[in-house]
């Protein structure tokens, strides 16, 4: 066994190539109708997301080429300039509220995410805590409960946004870190439990979550109201067929379908290019995660392992409720698609992702 750099997995970085070509001509096709009308510019949020893409790209490079072992040192310190951002996000004046959730932070067009960014730096520090305490995760008090604090701590902030839809993705990725680390399986059924009962008390403690649950499971009891979206998400995808309607032919993006462009991009992708266009993006994520687990399998260190693990829990989660909010099988949350959909800080954070990800590759364990 030799154990030396390598060049980055072609595969994986095929694979995002892949998504990001097909994610820039899905946000001009579903973005036309939209940028014509309110920027008198159909090229609108094409151009937009070029940019965020050139960023990402940018950080994706250096990130590349940054020994990923380098984060182990860092990552306490980017946890703690993230909690901070969620608390300044929070405060009238300098948070943004725009859909009815203070989550942003910036000056006009231009904004962050806090919460996006607390995605990653969870996953980093929980990949340098578990590295160094693994052999108290076995524990529920020494092991688990200090990671459980932090944990809820980040996501009680995110709730208070409101961002259910963020705030489910971190946990569940922290979760998958937890069971990558070696946790007991019978705390996650304590926690699951636990999270259950939690859960339905953040549905009932807001009406227009628990009108979304009523809407999923019968959304044409209103079709006008809180069950819009599932239904207009369905037409979208239910007429694409086999081969779909053709590049540029949706009819949904006209108004019909909120959000075409952001969290229904997939409905837009499926009407667009039928069951084949949908098939063969979910394969590419697929064959990325695939690639992405590969390393994590073969990274000769603990911290790899579980940084590769969280980055592609991250997406998967990520991707798994896009795409069951989309088909009807979840009920409607604000989740964007991994490298397809419109946004800044998303498509940013998750490059930056991939050029971790990339790195770890590089250092995989191969066989003479």
């Amino acid at each position: 066994m030799k154990k030396h750099v390598q060049p980055v997995d072609k595969i994986l970085l095929c694979s995002l190539c892949c998504l990001l070509i097909i994610g820039l001509l899905m946000v001009y096709s579903a973005g036309t109708a939209l940028g014509e009308d309110a920027m008198q510019d159909p090229y609108y949020f094409l151009k937009r997301q070029f940019l965020f893409m050139a960023a990402g790209l940018a950080a994706m490079v250096v990130l590349s080429r940054t020994d990923y072992r380098l984060w182990q040192r860092w990552s306490p310190v980017l946890l703690i300039g993230c909690f901070i951002l969620l608390v300044l996000v929070l405060i009238p004046g300098i948070g943004m509220v725009r859909g009815g959730a203070r989550s942003w932070i910036g000056v006009g067009a231009f904004s962050i995410q806090p919460s996006e960014f607390m995605k990653l730096g969870m996953i980093m520090y929980l990949a340098f805590y578990l590295t160094r305490h693994q052999k108290r995760i076995t524990s529920f008090t020494k092991g688990l409960l200090p990671v459980l604090i932090l944990i809820f701590a980040a996501f009680g902030l995110i709730m208070m946004q409101p961002d259910l839809g963020t705030g489910a993705v971190m946990t569940g990725t922290c979760f998958v870190l937890l069971f990558a680390a070696g946790a007991r399986i019978r705390h996650f059924f304590i926690l699951g439990g636990a999270g259950a009962v939690g859960l339905a008390a953040l549905i009932v403690s807001a009406p227009y979550r628990l009108q979304r649950i009523t809407s999923f499971l019968d959304p044409w009891s209103d079709p006008l109201g809180t069950g819009f979206q599932i239904i207009q998400s369905l037409y979208a995808v239910g007429p694409g067929g086999l081969f779909g309607l053709g590049f540029g032919g949706s009819r949904q993006k006209y108004y019909y379908l909120p959000e075409p462009q952001t969290d229904f991009i997939f409905a837009i992708l499926a009407e667009e290019t039928g069951f084949i266009g949908a098939g063969f993006v979910l394969v590419l994520f697929g064959v990325f995660l695939w690639r992405g687990l590969a390393a994590a399998m073969t990274v000769p260190d603990m911290f790899g392992a579980l940084l590769a693990s969280g980055i592609c829990g991250m997406i998967f989660i990520q991707v798994l409720i896009n795409v069951g909010v989309v088909t009807g099988l979840f009920p409607v949350t604000g989740i964007t698609l991994p490298f397809l959909s419109y946004g800044g800080s998303s498509l940013t954070l998750l490059l930056a992702a991939g050029g971790i990800l990339l790195n770890i590759t590089k250092h995989r364990t191969s066989y003479d």
